[in-house]
């Protein structure tokens, strides 16, 4: 079953990476490519991807560090940012799904249901109140965070260690990340989310990688080809972060593997703490009004 996943995630991910790859040649050969310099996008994508691949996402810190330095320009940035993150966030996917032991079921069932949430999701999330979900998942972040710390100074039972799920578990677990694949189409992220509802059903933590990960890997690849058919991202600036990105995955992932459970516990707690302020921090924002 695996096997069958890793096989149409590969395939997914070529039939992308030739198309990014042949425009970026094409642009290169006609003297298209943008200004930036791609050692310096390089050393943006190797430090984003790092921490993405810890769980802390890419995107935002991406967004922040090329408008900081201005490169690239606000117009390109949605497909910069997808076409530059996807083949990282493949890596990312393949390492944790091949290192990490997860349930077959679980994580097949889990993966699906995010990628069908995204697709389905969207046109029904669309007329959610974004500011009510993000106060909604900044608090519910919080509770969970507060509940893990409490569990690491031992005052209340330790989590759960299983590595997959079964009966109305597994239920909660594939409607729970169906509404995460839902809620990306309003840019709220998966990775923090998928974390406390793993650990909330009785999972390892380490289990969240495979998982989240994987998620994300089987919906950018279909995006990105979009954004690259209609040449709208920086194709310097993509190419570099794509590049430092999948070194910086690899470096990550190496500590990640090396962490005892208990220390990547707290930084599963640190992630979410993180992610739970940035929803408190969004929802304090007044709403831009439309022209």
């Amino acid at each position: 079953m695996l096997t069958a996943v890793l096989s149409a995630l590969g395939l997914l991910t070529l039939y992308f990476a030739i198309i990014f790859v042949k425009d970026y040649m094409l642009a290169s050969k006609e003297g298209r490519l943008e200004k930036p310099s791609f050692i310096a996008t390089g050393a943006v994508g190797f430090a984003t991807n790092f921490f993405d691949a810890l769980g802390i996402g890419s995107f935002a810190p991406t967004t922040a560090l090329l408008k900081q330095f201005k490169l690239t320009n606000d117009r390109t940035l949605p497909g910069t940012l997808n076409v530059s993150c996807t083949i990282p966030v493949v890596v990312e996917a393949f390492m944790f799904i091949t290192v990490i032991k997860v349930d077959p079921i679980t994580l097949v069932a889990l993966l699906a249901a995010a990628t069908v949430g995204a697709i389905l999701g969207a046109g029904f999330v669309a007329k959610l109140d974004v500011k009510k979900i993000q106060l909604a998942m900044g608090v519910a972040l919080l509770i969970v965070a507060v509940v893990m710390i409490l569990q690491q100074l031992k005052i209340f039972p330790a989590g759960g260690d299983a590595i997959g799920l079964s009966g109305i578990k597994l239920i909660i677990a594939i409607i729970g990340n169906f509404i995460l694949g839902a809620l990306m189409t309003l840019g709220i992220g998966l990775y923090a989310p998928c974390m406390a509802l793993v650990f909330a059903l009785g999972l390892s933590p380490t289990i969240a990688f495979p998982i989240m990960m994987g998620s994300c890997a089987f919906l950018m690849p279909a995006a990105s080809v979009k954004f690259v058919k209609e040449g709208a991202y920086d194709r310097k600036a993509s190419m570099a972060i794509t590049v430092g990105g999948i070194v910086g995955v690899i470096v990550a992932i190496k500590i990640v593997q090396s962490l005892p459970l208990d220390i990547l516990k707290w930084l599963v707690v640190v992630v979410i703490i993180y992610t739970s302020v940035m929803m408190f921090k969004s929802y304090s924002k007044p709403v831009e009004k439309k022209a």
